[in-house]
């Protein structure tokens, strides 16, 4: 039986696979990628790897950097990247959770110098088991919460 794909191949650009479901629609929004090109988004696959299911983006005509990607991580540690040129698959890339973040997640605390102020966050990790960071600036201790992430200062 001949496989039908859902969602269509691109000629170049980047693919992010294995996003756990609902959370494309974030990834899209903490890497900025909202009116920045042709995005495709496919949700709720069925997925071996993740039970629960998965989500699909590939941006069109754009290679993310390591640095880019690797934000992923902190909603989607699964996550695989595949880099496109001429149709065909020319790097996977594995994501890293990043040791510092500037600028995707605000400060859980309100009287903070980031919900304050108006300074750019900035959290360094204070534990990669738990996924806690630690603001540079408080000093609060946070998990990651999709809901505190946002698009990039």
């Amino acid at each position: 039986m001949e496989r039908v794909y859902k969602v269509y191949a691109i000629n170049n650009g980047t693919v992010i696979d294995h996003i756990p479901t609902p959370l494309a629609l974030k990834v899209v929004e903490i890497l900025g990628l909202g009116n920045k090109g042709i995005l495709t988004i496919g949700v709720g696959f069925q997925s071996k790897r993740l039970p629960g299911g998965k989500d699909i983006l590939k941006i069109e005509n754009r290679i993310l950097l390591k640095s880019e990607t690797d934000i992923i991580a902190l909603i989607a540690p699964e996550a695989t990247i595949n880099i496109i040129q001429d149709g065909k698959v020319t790097k996977k890339r594995i994501i890293s959770i990043p040791h510092e973040i500037h600028g995707v997640m605000q400060c859980p605390n309100p009287n903070c110098a980031t919900n304050k102020l108006g300074a750019h966050s900035h959290f360094k990790v204070e534990d990669l088991e738990q996924m806690t960071y630690r603001c540079e600036y408080c000093e609060r201790v946070t998990t990651i919460i999709p809901e505190n992430l946002t698009s990039p200062e």
